[in-house]
């Protein structure tokens, strides 16, 4: 059975909105407008590695960057996503191929620039996908641990409002299992979409 990923961050997004909340209620006024969280939405575009063409879907990001590290990690923080590409299949591909993923781990954000934030990251997750193969079309459902490696850029729209700009690459490890050994699924696309940044540390 496919994992439906948003509900899930659904309730994290929610558990980690209402924690800060109560977090920022401990500090002094003049800080609580620094909580160090980004929460955005996007739109992606992907080649899925799987048959020839293009598959789409939403994308999610949380992101924390902690305001009290050294100053040779400043610009190190945390991301959290979610990706579901069910729409938009190329005509050569399976009628139900999907692709959905959910993963965290470390972003690295250079802030020398005001409006601009170009970023680098790399992250670990769980990734899971329906499909048809052979002469008969039979379905399938596969899921894997993945790792992800991408960077793109966030760009200042209006005061907390970022647009961003991503692009990633996928792999997935031993998905072939009819072949010895199995082959690596590698899907990769782009994300466009927009952040709302709580606070956190200023631009450098």
């Amino acid at each position: 059975m496919r994992i439906n990923l948003f509900p899930g961050l659904t309730v994290a997004l929610i558990f980690v909105c209402a924690a800060s909340s109560a977090l920022a209620q401990t500090v002094p006024a003049a800080t609580e407008s620094n909580l160090p969280l980004a929460v955005g939405a996007g739109f992606s575009g992907y080649n899925p590695d799987f048959g020839h063409g293009h598959l789409q879907g939403g994308a999610l990001w949380i992101d924390y960057f902690p305001n009290q590290v050294p100053q040779r990690l400043q610009g190190l923080g945390i991301e959290i996503e979610a990706r579901d590409l069910s729409i938009g299949r190329s005509s050569t591909q399976p009628a139900n191929l999907r692709q959905d993923t959910a993963e965290g781990g470390l972003i690295y954000s250079w802030r020398r620039f005001h409006n601009v934030h170009p970023y680098g990251k790399f992250l670990m997750g769980f990734g899971n996908t329906d499909y048809e193969y052979g002469a008969l079309a039979r379905r399938g459902h596969d899921s894997r641990t993945i790792t992800v490696v991408g960077g793109g850029a966030d760009i200042r729209v209006f005061k907390r409002i970022w647009a961003r700009a991503d692009y990633e690459y996928e792999f997935w490890p031993d998905f072939f299992k009819v072949t010895n050994p199995g082959g690596v699924m590698t899907p990769q696309g782009f994300t466009v979409g927009v952040l709302y940044r709580f606070g956190g540390r200023p631009a450098r």
